[in-house]
């Protein structure tokens, strides 16, 4: 965690603190640097050592996230600082069939966020953290913990260093032998804190653990471990940021409609980059596809140094009830295929028709900017940017299909022709209005039409007008 919470480093590197080495990254140890060596031995032994100095804030930053992630495994966590994360996963594992498909799911996560781990599960949080503290990597049960405890070194706990020397010249090297001699003088030799551990690894104390409390809000940062100069390269960054916000939203049963990154540059103002969804969502694989979407599209004007990721608009989570057999997989959704053509094409690239308060037929629809609402018990209804009247009735024979301008017919015979002359199906139906607008520059203007369904003699329905100029053809029928 010390090294892997510094956002700019490249290997080979190093923490360190007093002039000794703290931690070493996997190229530095290769070269045979080792924690605990003076500075200036592991200079000597690797010259090229890029050498940083220990962190703390960074690091209780980053383990702040990595709960926020763990949102989406567990609402139980707790910090165990510097470096320890304790997922309650009893009360979980129904939901995801069990301690291996949580461990699996966790273990790729931290892998995709590039944390290395040391893991294990165990009935009582003390002997989990002591047993990944030792490496070693299991599922741990009751039956078990005893011997899987007994077998660590006494070194595992981290106990004061006098105590430790104690043991030593005790001739204890395992918790085990350390477990079966008498308490009360061991007590006395060593003090109550040793104790009281082994008495809670064992699970023969309780050991109440400090919860994890979710921000009230969400607003993470991020520094990049290099200057970026392609927008598309950021999805890594972006990757980490939306995972904690993907496991913050689960542990606060909420959803995201609006959410915003800001990316800071070496120079200039930042860029900030609205991501506004179709539906409330919380799935981390659509913040991703969406984020791809967007940054595809941006060209940065300077290198991106930082990112910040911050959620705007919130909505509860509603309850819903899981089905009874199991059902296929669904597509992506309208929804979802409607916000990412936004991101591709452009907010105003996708829009729908709503109706307008105009009997004018060129003037009674208008496309506007969708927004979604949803109800508790209905499905998604389309709301326009502003409120209008609805129109009065205006007829109901009305086609779908209008051309853009109405298009001369010729006459015949008194009747209008259209591959052929026209059979009327209709009375008229007279459509007089637009005064208001008469001279206006792209306006409709002032109409005085009478409207027929029609047919030709090749089956073709149309939507015909007269007015003082002739006959015109306005609209198909499908």
């Amino acid at each position: 965690m010390p090294i892997e919470a510094l956002p700019l480093r490249q290997p080979p590197s190093a923490v360190v603190a007093r002039g000794r080495l703290q931690v070493a990254d996997t190229a530095a140890v290769a070269a045979g640097v080792r924690a605990g060596q003076k500075l200036s031995t592991a200079l000597g032994l690797l010259p090229g050592l890029a050498v940083f100095e220990r962190d703390a804030g960074r690091e209780q930053q980053a383990l702040d996230n990595l709960a926020c992630w763990a949102g989406r495994f567990t609402p139980t966590i707790s910090l165990q600082p510097p470096d320890t994360l304790l997922l309650e996963i009893g009360g979980c594992l129904r939901l995801f069939g069990g301690s291996e498909a949580i461990i699996a799911a966790v273990l790729a996560g931290c892998a995709e966020q590039s944390y290395s781990v040391r893991w294990a599960a165990a009935p009582t949080p003390l002997g989990a953290r002591w047993l990944a503290r030792a490496g070693r990597a299991a599922v741990v049960d009751a039956a078990g913990l005893p011997a899987a405890l007994a077998d660590l070194p006494c070194a595992v706990p981290g106990w004061p260093g006098d105590v430790e020397n104690r043991l030593q010249s005790f001739g204890l090297r395992r918790l085990g032998d350390l477990r079966q001699l008498p308490a009360a003088g061991l007590r006395r030799r060593l003090g109550n804190g040793p104790l009281d551990d082994l008495l809670r690894a064992w699970g023969d104390l309780p050991d109440p653990q400090t919860a994890f409390v979710f921000p009230e809000s969400f607003a993470v940062a991020i520094e990049l471990p290099a200057r970026v100069e392609h927008a598309e390269a950021l999805v890594f960054a972006g990757q980490r940021l939306f995972s904690a916000l993907a496991g913050w939203l689960a542990g606060r049963q909420l959803l995201v409609r609006r959410c915003t990154l800001q990316l800071s540059h070496d120079d200039g103002p930042p860029t900030a980059l609205a991501l506004n969804f179709a539906e409330p969502a919380a799935d981390e694989g659509r913040f991703l596809r969406l984020l791809r979407e967007h940054l595809g599209r941006l060209q940065l004007t300077s290198p991106v140094e930082a990112l910040r990721l911050q959620a705007d608009e919130l909505v509860a989570r509603s309850g819903a009830s899981i089905p009874l057999f199991e059902q296929a997989a669904t597509g992506e959704g309208a929804l979802a295929c409607l916000e990412r053509l936004r991101a591709r094409l452009g907010e105003g690239a996708v829009q729908v028709l709503g109706e307008a308060a105009d009997h004018r037929p060129e003037c009674a629809t208008q496309a506007r900017d969708a927004i979604f609402n949803f109800g508790q018990n209905i499905g998604p209804t389309v709301a326009f940017g502003e409120k209008s009247a609805q129109p009065a009735d205006i007829g109901r024979h009305r086609p779908l299909w209008l051309l853009p301008t109405p298009q001369a017919l010729a006459e015949q015979a008194g009747g209008p022709h259209w591959h052929g002359p026209l059979k009327l199906l209709s009375r008229a139906e007279r459509l007089e209005s637009g005064w208001w607008d008469e001279g206006e520059g792209g306006a409709a203007g002032d109409v005085r039409r009478d409207y027929f369904v029609a047919r030709n003699p090749l089956g073709q329905w149309a939507w015909v007008f007269r007015d003082a100029d002739g006959w015109f053809l306005h609209g198909l029928f499908a």
